[in-house]
């Protein structure tokens, strides 16, 4: 495998959430802040939380994952971040990426084989085997999934909520990125390729889908890596900002709400901008595989 290391993509994000907490008050746990790694780095980053509180924060020693907790009362909240973020992708050749047999796979990568709640691959492995079972393994048997699940499910807004699983989607045959990446997962996890979701912000979004928002998309475990795929088909990978991995949407949310709240629809942004260099360089689509996940020699 001949890896390559291309110069950096220079990525500005905004994401500003506001609320307004009922009387009893509310528990918060946030992902909005990028994950750091070898291949996503953090340039500058602004946080404000609005009124001032006590905030906890919190990193996953495995995934990396950024959590904010903090505990408001009656009234108005926001927070708000701002960040820049340096995308030096590890790219490979994907026809030079095997699948892992599960004796060989690492124990952190061991629970995303499993089925979870909205991952149900226990309930789609005959039917994953029938169409994908006979293909050649690696990477490019991750891709005909992927592309599988775009090319059948419709990108329809409003058409599933929080109850929604892969099995629904399989029915349904439409849905939200949120959809597309179950679906995916649960597709892979039944014919055992290591599958996880991934909450981000992406450049390249397809405006006629509507405002900038957060993203799902997924990370499947080949050739000894995370390498990213969009089921949805409606932004570019070379432009996702990670901001949480888990086996599904119930570990990677953008906020979990403990509490009663009436809250307004996030107010997303995303640019590129010039690098160290000068140079402004924009996320386009790549035959290649692309991750932002550290190897084995890197943790």
């Amino acid at each position: 495998m001949n890896p390559t290391h291309d110069a950096p993509i220079r990525l500005r994000y905004k994401a500003d959430l506001r609320y307004d907490v009922r009387s009893a008050g509310c528990d918060f746990i946030f992902n909005v802040q990028a994950t750091r790694t070898p291949h996503q780095r953090v340039v500058t980053e602004k946080l404000e939380i609005s009124p001032q509180l006590d905030a906890q924060s919190y990193v996953d020693p495995v995934t990396q994952a950024r959590y904010l907790r903090l505990r408001a009362d009656e009234g108005p909240l926001r927070v708000y971040c701002e960040t820049v973020v340096d995308l030096a992708h590890y790219q490979a050749a994907p026809d030079s990426l095997p699948e892992i047999g599960i004796g060989e796979l690492p124990t952190a990568v061991l629970p995303y084989i499993y089925p979870s709640r909205y991952c149900q691959s226990d309930r789609l492995h005959r039917f994953a085997f029938g169409e994908f079972g006979g293909m050649n393994q690696g990477y490019g048997r991750v891709e005909a999934i992927r592309a599988w699940v775009q090319n059948h499910v419709q990108f329809t807004s409003g058409s599933s909520d929080g109850n929604t699983a892969a099995v629904d989607t399989l029915v349904t045959k439409q849905g939200v990125c949120r959809d597309f990446a179950h679906l995916m997962i649960a597709l892979c996890r039944a014919v055992n390729i290591p599958a996880r979701f991934a909450t981000g912000i992406d450049y390249g979004a397809d405006p006629i889908l509507g405002p900038q928002d957060f993203h799902a998309y997924v990370e499947a475990y080949v050739g000894h890596r995370w390498y990213l795929f969009d089921p949805s088909g409606t932004a570019i990978p070379m432009g996702f900002i990670r901001l949480a991995t888990g086996r599904d949407a119930a570990d990677a949310a953008f906020a979990s709400i403990f509490g009663s709240v009436e809250w307004k629809t996030p107010i997303i942004e995303i640019e590129a901008i010039a690098a160290e260099d000068g140079v402004c360089r924009v996320p386009v689509h790549s035959t290649n595989a692309l991750s932002t996940d550290a190897g084995p020699a890197e943790h």
